[in-house]
């Protein structure tokens, strides 16, 4: 039945010329006795109109309904209110087509078989409505559906719509604003339809793969949206807003000496509005609509999407930072390459907001893998590795831990680890003097009779005299480094020595055993050291090794082969006496022994070869 009412349409429509269609609008805009005119170009609203119908039908109707808008009466009004007036009975009805313009617009906008730019045009006049559609002020309901219709729909995060939305309109600070605000319900949503999903969801539960992708699609979306929109710059109070609605919730208005945007009103509350105050409602709405997202289950690359760029995009613009802290936490104890990613935002907070995270070197100290070396981002790790092992204030045994855990991967690492390996164990030397009896240290039983002060305090009296005798007992040249221990305080490494660095100068790579040899200068003397600038060699690899040695300058040394290129097999110093001559004519080789002894030359012997 649905089929054949649109095939019924599809055939009334074909009955029309594309000028006809044109004449058909100018008389809707000339007189409204021709009203009757704006159910059928309605009509050629759709997905599957040949887009110069489309465009010839909209652009009457937007031309109709603009002037219109400040006067029709709200949606929610019916007919039953308008007490028999014919001309508020009009606007209603006017009203009820243009929400019917709307949706046809926004289901163009929203289809991928549409024409591209059809699809812009129809953005351009969402947009014009989103701008006056609420008597002449901004309409947050139809961008809202024009958000909430692309995320939960089947279009792909790649889709031209966002980057038009970007592009064109993400630079005006009202619609960044409503955005934000529309970011937030919607990340709200689909966290409830995934609540209910786990709720829903039985081990006979089939087919559970098709929502769960459709979800993870509006995730992808949401982050696209969310990721395009610039951070707002000159939250100093100077800073000076485009908006796209002058009567929307930030009104401009012209100050004393006629500039505007210095001092903006909201009409609907009657209070001016500084720069200073529009920076700050900014971040409240930014940080809800980033904390809304990030309780969603993000697949694992918006996850380390997410991770990778906290620090920069999200971080610096929260109103209160600290409410990442869950995230990150449980980001960080995941471990393997998710942990690393996330240390970049949690040594932020820790370090200018005040975070406190008790367990965080011990995690730090878990992430010291062989596969860390070869992650994507173990340029950054390596830098920040280096600068949370930077203060002075840190135990020798917690220093003495990563001196021993890097050297020992050391042995397991390609050449380029083993260069970023050596440069974390220069430093950590360097800062912390109390260390160096690593670099040469021959006999356990002696340094466990200097245990720290930290061991004794936490070490009962028994295992104390236990440990004791076990040490007592063990042979020379045993390694009582534990690197399985995940407690740094007892993993012995102040009782162990660093003869890992010692085996890595006879190491095959050159760069390696000649960086290596910078370990047995005297670090504790800090006047003639300086330390090692770990960027340099964080993100080095067999390419990058190669480079370097291809380009170093070589002394000159003798060689096993000719500078110029011989013209005998033999040359006349190693025979003295004999004389190589080469006969071109015949292509032979004659050699003659010349005797100069009696004054005479006479030939003692030939022999001629023929080539």
């Amino acid at each position: 039945m649905a089929s054949s009412t649109l095939t019924k349409k599809q055939k009334k429509r074909d009955k029309y010329s594309l000028s006809e269609l044109k004449t058909l609008g100018h008389q809707l805009l000339s007189s409204r006795a021709h009203v009757n005119n704006l159910p059928l170009l309605l009509s050629f609203i759709t997905p599957t109109t040949r887009p110069q119908y489309a465009l010839e039908s909209l652009l009457s109707l937007q031309s109709f309904f603009i002037p219109l808008l400040p006067q029709l009466p709200s949606s929610s009004v019916s007919s039953s209110d308008s007490q028999n007036d014919p001309e508020f009975i009009y606007r209603i009805w006017v009203r009820s087509k243009f929400d019917d313009f709307v949706q046809s617009l926004l289901d163009i906008a929203t289809c991928s078989q549409s024409d591209e730019a059809l699809r812009e045009v129809v953005l351009d006049t969402l947009m014009e409505f989103v701008k006056v559609g609420n008597g002449g002020k901004f309409h947050s309901a139809i961008y809202h559906r024009l958000l909430h219709i692309f995320v939960h729909s089947s279009l792909g995060d790649d889709d031209i719509l966002p980057e038009l939305l970007a592009s064109k309109y993400f630079k005006y600070i009202d619609i960044r604003y409503f955005t934000y605000i529309s970011m937030e319900k919607l990340s709200r949503t689909v966290e409830a339809i995934v609540i209910s999903d786990d709720k829903n969801e039985s081990p006979d539960t089939i087919d559970v793969d098709k929502p769960k992708s459709s979800l993870a699609l509006s995730t992808h979306k949401l982050y696209h949206l969310l990721s395009r929109i610039p951070p707002l710059e000159g939250s100093d109070g100077k800073s000076e807003y485009d908006m796209w609605n002058g009567a929307g919730i930030f009104a401009g208005k012209e100050n004393d000496k006629g500039h505007s945007g210095k001092q903006c009103k909201d009409e609907s509350s009657n209070i001016k509005v500084s720069p200073a105050n529009i920076a700050k409602k900014m971040k409240l709405k930014f940080t809800k609509a980033w904390i809304s997202f990030l309780r969603l289950p993000l697949p694992i690359d918006v996850y380390k999407e997410v991770l990778v760029n906290l620090h920069q995009i999200v971080i610096p613009y929260l109103s209160n930072p600290l409410m990442l802290c869950d995230f990150l936490t449980r980001s960080y104890d995941i471990g393997g390459v998710v942990s690393v990613m996330a240390l970049s935002s949690l040594f932020v907070l820790m370090t200018q907001h005040g975070l406190e995270y008790p367990n965080f070197y011990e995690k730090l100290y878990a992430l010291l893998e062989p596969s860390v070396f070869m992650a994507k981002h173990r340029a950054k790790f390596f830098q920040l590795l280096d600068s949370c092992l930077k203060s002075p204030l840190l135990p020798a045994y917690l220093a003495a831990a990563f001196c021993k855990k890097l050297s020992r991967l050391s042995l397991a690492v390609p050449p380029s680890g083993a260069l970023v390996i050596v440069a974390l164990l220069h430093n950590l030397l360097r800062r912390h003097p109390s260390i160096n009896c690593l670099v040469h240290q021959e006999d356990a039983n002696e340094t466990m009779k200097d245990i720290t002060e930290a061991e004794r305090e936490t070490d009962d009296s028994i295992e104390d005299s236990s440990a004791s005798r076990e040490i007592s007992n063990i042979k020379p040249g045993i390694d009582l480094f534990d690197d399985k221990q995940t407690d740094l305080l007892k993993a012995n490494a102040m009782r162990s020595s660093l003869w890992e660095v010692d085996t890595l100068r006879h190491h095959y790579c050159p760069p390696v055993s000649r960086f290596v040899l910078s370990l047995e200068n005297d670090l504790t003397i800090r006047a003639k050291t300086t330390e090692v600038a770990v960027k340099d060699f964080s993100s080095g690899s067999y390419a990058t090794i190669f480079g370097d040695e291809i380009r170093r300058r070589v002394k000159q040394v003798p060689l096993a082969f000719y500078t110029a290129t011989p013209t005998n097999l033999f040359s006349e110093s190693d025979f003295p006496g004999w004389t190589f001559k080469l006969k071109d004519e015949d292509n032979t080789a004659v050699l003659d022994n010349t005797s100069k002894e009696n004054g005479h030359i006479s030939a003692k012997r030939s022999r001629v070869e023929s080539s």
